[in-house]
């Protein structure tokens, strides 16, 4: 008797690789507090440079190899296009120097905090932006959310805002990417392009900062462009293969890990504001998974009952 096994191509093309490609790059995003705190010695704008720059070359090789290189230029002519891009652009990057910043000043978690968050402030863009009704479930989450930050603010006498500045930098960069019609890995080589110029003016004012001083530090900004690249082209592949309610699910890692990290290894303080407010965002998350895939499962019925409805005779 012979067992038949799949070949690696037909593997790679089902939802379980979906959801395994999906939670490579919320491992990768997750675990990056590590990375970014093997350079603290280094300014947040001058890693941040250092990313986009050897994103840049990473995303232009990829649209190289797949002949896609003149997508830039056809986008860059369509100024509304163009414009969204840009905005995005400026949304992804105060996200980018605010999280590796947190990570050098010992803001971890509450980096993770603001990603724990963000479902629900893109809820609330949801609403404003496109006129999308959320459920009750999803509004019974928003309150827990922000009973949690009032918690925050309450118990550590300031209000948590680098989470809150996290998580709406990220609402909104979601919601513009929602009204952008390229692809992922198209759009953001378009986005770090256009920071491009402005990282080589730092980094030029600089004198290169840190790069070249030491072989530790130079092979970790390489790197830094890889941080940006891999994961996102993993989530590119995981959406074409998996539903959204379970890219939703697999992305509460990122922030779950980026909460282990900062508690276990880095040894960030975790007071009696933080042991409240954590399982209210935790109770959130769940009710909002619940509502939220309820949803989507209402949605799928209605859509099969359209289908059914316009292929009757």
């Amino acid at each position: 008797m012979t067992t038949t096994v799949p070949t690696p191509q037909g593997f790679w093309t089902t939802p379980l690789a979906g959801v395994i490609l999906m939670a490579g790059s919320c491992t990768v995003w997750g675990l990056s507090g590590l990375f970014y705190h093997q350079i603290q010695n280094i300014p947040a704008l001058e890693i941040f440079a250092h990313r986009t720059i050897w994103s840049v070359v990473l995303f232009i090789i990829i649209l190289s190899v797949q002949r896609r290189l003149n997508v830039i230029p056809q986008t860059l002519r369509q100024p509304r296009l163009a414009a969204l891009i840009a905005l995005a652009s400026l949304m992804i990057s105060v996200n980018w120097v605010m999280f590796i910043w947190a990570i050098q000043e010992r803001h971890a978690l509450e980096a993770s905090l603001g990603y724990y968050i963000f479902p629900m402030i893109a809820v609330l863009f949801g609403a404003v932006i496109y006129g999308e009704r959320p459920s009750r479930g999803q509004l019974g989450a928003i309150a827990l959310a922000g009973a949690a930050i009032v918690v925050l603010t309450v118990g550590l006498g300031v209000a948590p805002w680098i989470a809150l500045l996290l998580a709406v930098t990220f609402g909104i960069y979601g919601a513009i990417k929602k009204s952008i019609s390229i692809g992922p890995v198209a759009s953001v080589t378009i986005e770090v392009v256009m920071i491009l110029p402005f990282a080589l003016l730092l980094l030029w004012y600089l004198g290169w900062g840190s790069f070249g001083r030491n072989l530790h530090d130079t092979v970790f900004l390489i790197l830094s462009g890889g941080m940006t690249a891999i994961p996102l082209l993993m989530m590119s592949a995981a959406t074409r293969r998996v539903s959204l309610t379970t890219i939703g699910l697999v992305q509460y890692l990122n922030p779950s890990l980026q909460f282990l990290v900062a508690t276990l290894v880095l040894a960030e303080p975790f007071t009696t504001a933080h042991g409240i407010a954590f399982p209210l965002i935790w109770a959130a998350l769940v009710i909002y998974t619940i509502a939220s895939w309820r949803q989507d499962r209402a949605a799928r019925r209605v859509s099969r009952a359209a289908s059914a409805s316009g292929t009757t005779v």
